[in-house]
């Protein structure tokens, strides 16, 4: 694509967009609370392009979160309420105010300054508590890595990021304690304690929990694929199969991820 041409795919898409509203029987139906779980749904298939580092992939559904920017912010002029410049300039002003250190005099020595200095000027602006901007409808274990991140921004972490095993295995023992009381109320309050700590763990090691857990995630289906393929190929069913013959297959598939 021409360097020229880029500027105007910006207004065509702005073109379609309004004759999509105007003539499209479903897109003249949407609203912001139709195209909610449109937009949720566009990000995670975002998020599996990145996890699959598929670059195809990713410039593909990039495009499907603009047009659902675009959307909504055509849905809102409708209403007069703001347009797509109106986007744009507001983010702008955002990223300006919260980069002083690059359009201002304030001097920072590394990325973590910057995150402290993102937290206080949220502050300084209205918000009441650093938490105020973790969204509530953000799966568990991203807002559990929200909730950290942010509170390390105002300075309330670990001194030392080792001290968190004992941490770990403090939760890990009481939910053993709960275990043997068989207390299902207390046994859930501490797993979600002891979780909670595993993420800070993961986080104080660099670590994106929820990528981690992802990739484990499709290595253990590609492996378990491995193995129902290996058992119908043989005529066999896995509910006819021991633990220990599917553990033999197990293993064949892990072997296998090694080298492919």
């Amino acid at each position: 694509m021409s360097e020229k041409n880029k500027p105007q795919n910006f207004d065509s898409l702005l073109k379609i967009m309004d004759e999509l509203r105007e003539k499209c029987p479903w897109d003249k139906k949407q609203t912001f609370e139709t195209l909610r779980k449109l937009t949720i749904e566009e990000t995670y298939e975002l998020s599996d392009a990145v996890i699959k580092n598929d670059v195809d992939e990713i410039k593909k559904e990039l495009g499907d979160i603009l047009l659902h920017i675009v959307f909504y912010a055509k849905v809102a002029s409708e209403n007069n309420q703001f347009d797509i410049y109106d986007v744009i300039g507001s983010i702008c002003e955002k990223l300006i105010y919260r980069h002083p250190h690059i359009y201002s005099d304030v001097k920072v020595a590394d990325e973590e300054e910057v995150k402290k200095n993102w937290e206080n000027l949220k502050l300084k602006s209205g918000t009441k508590s650093v938490l105020n901007g973790v969204p509530k409808s953000l799966p568990s274990m991203i807002k559990a890595c929200r909730i950290q991140e942010k509170v390390k921004g105002v300075g309330f972490d670990w001194t030392e990021k080792s001290e968190v095993w004992e941490k770990v295995n403090e939760e890990l023992n009481e939910v053993k304690n709960e275990i043997i009381k068989n207390d299902k109320q207390k046994m859930e309050a501490e797993f979600g304690d002891l979780l909670f700590s595993v993420i800070n763990a993961a986080r104080l090691y660099d670590i994106d929990p929820d990528n981690a857990l992802e990739r484990t995630n499709s290595k253990f289906i590609k492996r378990f694929n491995y193995l129902e393929e290996k058992t119908i190929k043989k005529g066999i069913s896995l509910k006819d199969m021991t633990l220990d013959e599917m553990n033999i297959i197990w293993e064949e598939a892990k072997k296998f991820d090694e080298t492919s």
